[in-house]
């Protein structure tokens, strides 16, 4: 799977609130199935469902501990995300501080005149 192909799927798993949840669980130490299931009304194939799409991303892992099969997270995916956004988040930043900047040239370039009425 290409970088862009694994962005994708990153970002369409974390698009859905049933996911990001079992993120947030997972976030906090392994867990079943069952265990991610509990606080979701939907049955344990409808947790799978989501599970396997998390899986996909690359966004969690499944171990095998006797018949138990935990989930934990995996932050590499999380990461690229995070990278791939924080890159925008400085395009973005330069361009508010360039409007900052000729908005401050505009104000000082402004003939004074009748001091604005406090509302």
């Amino acid at each position: 799977m290409n970088q862009t192909a694994r962005l994708d799927a990153t970002f369409l798993a974390l698009a859905d609130p049933t996911r990001r949840a079992i993120l947030a669980r997972l976030a906090l130490g392994e867990a079943s199935v069952n265990e991610l299931a509990e606080p979701h009304d939907m049955s344990q194939p409808a947790i799978s469902k989501h599970l396997k799409v998390l899986e996909r991303a690359g966004l969690i892992s499944r171990g095998r501990d006797a018949q138990r099969r935990p989930c934990r997270i995996e932050t590499k995916p999380l990461q690229n995300a995070q990278a791939w956004i924080e890159h925008y988040r400085e395009i973005w930043d330069a361009n508010f501080a360039r409007l900052d900047a000729l908005l401050d040239e505009l104000q000082k370039a402004k003939k004074p005149g009748k001091p604005l009425k406090k509302k």
